[in-house]
């Protein structure tokens, strides 16, 4: 029987300051926790998880071999909002074809942050 993937559920970020993370994360994605543990805080964004746990690696070792893009209506417009709240530039806004804009950014503990605006997705 064929594996049948339901689609994306989670996006974890490891940070080094879980406090500073979720003020952080609350701010910018303007919502608050609806799971909030020593071990782990959890956010629904447009009905996908995103999960916050602590990590002792330092920002500067951390890969990006992996990056989830966030849908947005306005690509440019949430890039310059999360440089204005802390975030370092990653990838600046580009159209990657067929009217599909993405960015991407790193929080302030060094995880590669995606936006992206796709008329074509409908989730």
């Amino acid at each position: 029987m064929p594996l049948q993937f339901q689609g994306l559920r989670t996006t974890i970020y490891k940070v080094d300051n879980m406090a500073k993370a979720k003020e952080w994360y609350t701010a910018v994605f303007a919502t608050t926790p609806y799971f909030d543990q020593p071990f782990y805080v959890g956010y629904n964004i447009g009905g996908y998880e995103l999960g916050l746990q602590p990590e002792e690696i330092s920002g500067d070792l951390k890969s990006a071999n992996v990056l989830t893009y966030w849908g947005v209506a306005d690509v440019q417009a949430t890039y310059d909002e999360l440089l204005h709240n802390g975030a370092t530039p990653f990838e600046e806004p580009m159209d990657v074809g067929d009217g599909i804009i993405v960015a991407a950014v790193k929080d302030p503990w060094g995880n590669a942050v995606g936006v992206i605006y796709n008329p074509h997705f409908k989730g």
